[in-house]
């Protein structure tokens, strides 16, 4: 087998919340790349780095929300791909999830300066990339369904967890 090594990864975060399930979404910073644009954690691979733990490492860094807060983890099964400008190439994003504690809040880096909770029919329609949307129906069909979720589950070291 040749591995496909993703350029980025994100992670999207969800929780319980008083009227349901809620998703995590961060506004990207002014002086970025794309400001205002509402998303999910994201960011790049280092070296040699296990990619299901860089979505990990990028969760810490970017929301502050790590191994504590984590009640699950999750890959979506799901690779997204497109076409990035300021790079000139096509790009490849792998993407997970995690479940964190209720009451659970972000602490933002530089890379954002807002961040909100939302249902996951509304987050899908403030997203703006069809992956986004494609990420959050995954989420709601597959990972917040009891059936379906524990078949997804990762465990902290990036693999598979025991059924």
């Amino acid at each position: 087998m040749s591995p496909l090594r993703p350029d980025i990864v994100d992670c999207w975060v969800v929780r319980s919340g008083e009227a349901g399930p809620e998703i995590l979404l961060l506004r990207r910073a002014p002086g970025r790349i794309l400001p205002g644009l509402w998303q999910c954690v994201s960011g790049s691979l280092e070296p040699d780095e296990r990619v299901a733990l860089g979505a990990l490492r990028e969760l810490e860094e970017e929301t502050g929300i790590g191994p504590g807060s984590i009640e699950g983890f999750f890959d979506l099964d799901l690779v997204n791909q497109f076409h990035e400008p300021s790079v000139d190439a096509v790009v490849l994003a792998a993407v997970f999830a995690v479940r964190v504690r209720a009451g659970t809040e972000p602490r933002l880096s530089h890379e954002h300066d807002a961040a909100r909770w939302l249902a996951p029919d509304d987050a899908g329609r403030e997203v703006v990339w069809p992956g986004y949307r494609e990420a959050i129906d995954r989420i709601r069909r597959d990972i917040l369904d009891p059936a379906r979720g524990p078949w997804f589950a990762l465990d902290l070291d990036g693999r598979r967890a025991p059924r």
